[in-house]
């Protein structure tokens, strides 16, 4: 029974990295609408590295939660 629960603890706290990727991924597209609404002609330049921030950003969230999922079922 106690290793059910430590199992439990062990993943929520893997998947606290979730809300450091929620405010990072937030960062990341108001800084991409900030810099677009202040200079609309390097929109063809900023877009690509916001999307790319944005996708490594998600990949550590997709990192968390199997870390999760490999606690709680393996």
């Amino acid at each position: 029974m106690e290793a059910e629960a430590a199992k439990f603890i062990g993943a929520g706290l893997a998947v606290i990295a979730l809300a450091g990727v929620g405010l990072g991924i937030g960062n990341i597209f108001s800084t991409l609408i900030g810099s677009i609404a202040r200079n609309p002609a390097v929109q063809p330049k900023v877009f690509p590295i916001g999307i790319l921030g944005f996708a490594l950003t998600e990949a550590v969230a997709l990192f968390a939660l199997l870390i999760a999922f490999l606690i709680l079922f393996a």
